[in-house]
């Protein structure tokens, strides 16, 4: 994202400051692209999606802990100082190679309930390391040697509603297609030409704040200036449009759980579910919740399951299943998908102030009752390392094909063009079929997309391959070099191969797998 554009829509989300439920909260009132494709996908689906921002690089490998690698993870070596006792970790129905944080009981028992997913090894070939970067190539989408001015989602709604926001609202589409709970908009939620994301705590002080009746904006001052001060009254004429429709909804929604006291992420979420519950159709939420930066003392001296990792993964786990049960009670968790993500995870190995530093793949958690697949690839193999790294599994876009046409229903040109290419959907809303294909469970063909070299990682390689081929869409065979380097592991190069969608198979002796490759660059 260019740095003249973020500073431009970074300003002007200070226009309409308002505090909600003590939180600060303003309105970023010009609706995007990506809130008029959700306008009119409020004609298609009622579903929802809520994504939760961990800011500042989650360790995922205290968060899911390997069980089946205890030797490796609690060594004075590797992670003595900050593991995890295997006895403290919380258990997983039907996987017990995986464990979760002790902190983390709420998800432990959506996870037992079949209503999350955790999608191991999530990241991009050739990561970045910063802060800022990281976010960009996550909320973008793009190849990390890429950069681009708005998100995935808002190029998404973009292509399925063109030409908003100056129709908007309509009879139809009274209400807001996002919400963002936080301070400044998200790159995930800017359309190509318009940013949009009303973005609030309290309901009633934002309505009083902007008041709930639509004005035309007008400017008397040309050139430059006049163009920035028609930016920010468009902005203002679209807060207060929807202000009454916020408010009305609030009015008239409910909470029916008990939401834990003293944290900020649950109060956030309450709010998002009286939302939906009062008949608001908006149908993207965004929040945020930050200090995963865990370079020094995230665990406790004299205990590693407290501290600030602790903390904050509780703080996570108790709003969401809050959140779950509420929505439960109130009929409505059918409706609603949440996912999480951060800009990347935390070295294998720990460092000597009890923390870890900026590392790659980490776990993505997807919940809601649509979930079929509880858990996508499998633990992170801790002797084998990329410079102090876990190997990537899954490319984090491929999350993104799942929700855009697993979740939302998208077609398969419109996931491309979201996602700048075609991605494989991860598996988080279809279940494994394994009874044609008995081994495709227990196989990991990564990175893919891929632009060189490619791993197919399955322990009943250790038992011979009787063939393996890899056709183009046409069907013809088309030659790689092979190099199987390991018991359970083929390495193949796909370099020379164009641009374009494979077909890769083995036959072993235990059955036929099946995978689309991607190759790209």
């Amino acid at each position: 994202m260019k740095r003249r554009n973020f500073l431009q829509y970074a300003a002007s989300s200070l226009v309409l400051p308002v505090l909600i439920d003590g939180f600060g909260a303003k309105a970023f009132a010009r609706p995007s692209s990506f809130v008029e494709s959700l306008i009119k996908l409020a004609d298609q689906t009622d579903r929802v999606l809520v994504i939760i921002q961990l800011q500042g690089g989650n360790d995922g490998l205290n968060m899911v802990i390997p069980l089946d690698q205890m030797s490796v993870y609690t060594s004075p070596t590797f992670r003595g100082n900050i593991a995890i006792p295997e006895a403290k970790a919380l258990r997983l129905k039907n996987q017990a190679q995986t464990g979760l944080h002790p902190a983390m009981t709420g998800m432990q028992q959506l996870f037992n309930d079949n209503k999350l997913s955790i999608v191991q090894g999530v990241s991009y070939p050739t990561p970045n390391f910063s802060h800022f970067r990281a976010s960009d190539i996550w909320m973008t989408a793009v190849d990390s040697s890429q950069t681009a001015t708005s998100g995935w989602a808002g190029r998404y709604l973009d292509k399925q509603f063109p030409g908003f926001p100056d129709s908007y609202p309509t009879e139809k589409a009274p209400d807001p297609p996002a919400i963002q709970i936080g301070y400044v908009t998200a790159t995930t939620l800017l359309g190509p030409t318009d940013p949009m994301a009303v973005v609030l705590q309290d309901p009633d002080t934002f309505a009083r704040l902007v008041g709930d009746k639509p004005s035309t904006p007008s400017s008397t001052t040309s050139g430059y200036a006049g163009q920035q001060i028609d930016f920010i009254r468009q902005q203002q004429a679209s807060s207060v449009s929807y202000a009454g429709q916020i408010k009305t909804a609030a009015g008239k929604g409910k909470n029916m759980a008990t939401y834990p006291a003293n944290n900020a992420l649950a109060a956030q979420l309450k709010i998002i579910a009286r939302l939906i519950s009062g008949g608001l159709q908006t149908k993207v939420y965004y929040l945020t919740l930050g200090g995963f930066d865990t370079h020094a003392s995230q665990v406790d001296v004299n205990d590693t399951t407290l501290g600030t990792h602790a903390n904050l993964l509780r703080t996570l786990s108790d709003g969401v299943v809050a959140f779950q049960n509420d929505l439960a009670q109130l009929k409505l968790e059918d409706r609603v998908v949440g996912m999480t993500f951060s800009e990347f995870g935390r070295r294998a190995i720990s460092n000597g102030s009890r923390g870890t530093d900026h590392g790659t793949s980490a776990p993505m958690l997807v919940f809601g009752t649509a979930i079929k697949s509880p858990m996508v690839g499998k633990n992170p193999n801790l002797s084998d390392l990329d410079n102090n790294n876990l190997k990537m599994q899954t490319d984090f876009r491929q999350v993104y094909a799942a929700i855009l046409t697993d979740w939302f229903g998208a077609d398969a040109n419109t996931e491309a063009t979201s996602l700048f290419r075609d991605f494989p959907a991860a598996p988080v809303f279809k279940a494994v079929i394994t009874a044609s294909e008995p081994v495709a469970s227990d196989a990991l063909l990564y990175p893919n997309p891929a632009s060189s070299e490619v791993v197919l990682e399955a322990d009943w390689l250790a038992n011979g391959v009787k063939s393996l081929q890899i056709t183009d869409t046409q069907g013809r065979i088309v030659s790689i070099g092979l190099a199987q380097t390991a018991p359970r592991a083929i390495r193949f190069n796909v370099s020379a191969l164009p641009t374009g969608n494979y077909i890769l198979r083995v036959d072993s002796g235990q059955g036929q797998f099946t995978k689309r490759l991607v190759v790209a660059r």
